[in-house]
């Protein structure tokens, strides 16, 4: 079970991690979790590409060392990159020390082909107060304001679709994935977001 909006009483409970960004103009921040995957990663790149669209990719290091011409084509294009932690690890279920490890392990990934961030988002959204407060000494811990729902097997593209533009404004950190699992709707979504917004005067930046 997820919302799409993420409400006030959770960026109330959680005020250090970034969920939007206040601004008057008119910008979207775009984000994709899981990442780079084949095919996938690099269908989004052409469709940002043809909106001169920038975002961000909070990459899983596992994925980079198996892609790293993916990882690369991502770096090319502009976008900005963000840890995932290495295998893609749930916080809440996780001992403290082996998450810090496993972000470590994601951070040498990405050191090892040129890059330095201090972006970080917790797989699931799910990270312990514990583990919070270490990560924030080196990362700022991005959320999100909108949930697109596209890794969800019981929405529809369509749906995915209209949930995404109806909770979208200005400011708005949105999340996509560029996964296999999420490829069906993310697919179907993202570039109708694109259009949709692009035609409102929107543009889109990274974090």
């Amino acid at each position: 079970m997820f919302v799409h909006k993420t409400n006030f009483l959770m960026r109330a409970l959680y005020p250090n991690f970034i969920w939007r960004k206040s601004t008057q103009e008119k910008i979207i921040y775009l984000t994709f979790d899981d990442g780079p995957i084949p095919d996938v990663t690099e269908f989004v790149l052409e469709t940002l590409a043809t909106y001169h669209a920038k975002a961000t990719f909070f990459c899983i290091g596992n994925n980079i060392q198996k892609h790293p011409d993916i990882f690369q084509k991502v770096i090319n294009g502009g976008h900005s990159i963000g840890n995932h932690t290495f295998n893609h690890l749930r916080g809440w279920a996780t001992d403290d020390d082996i998450y810090f490890e496993n972000i470590a392990q994601c951070k040498d990934e990405i050191l090892n082909r040129g890059v330095v961030t201090n972006l970080f988002r917790p797989p699931y959204g799910r990270i312990k107060r514990s583990q919070a407060s270490k990560v924030s000494a080196d990362y700022q811990i991005i959320m999100w304001d909108v949930l697109s729902g596209d890794f969800s097997q019981k929405l529809s593209p369509k749906t995915v679709l209209e949930k995404t533009l109806k909770y979208t404004e200005a400011g708005s950190i949105v999340l996509f994935h560029d996964s296999i699992k999420a490829n069906e709707n993310m697919s179907f979504a993202l570039p109708r977001f694109l259009e949709h917004f692009s035609e409102k005067g929107f543009r889109f930046e990274h974090l």
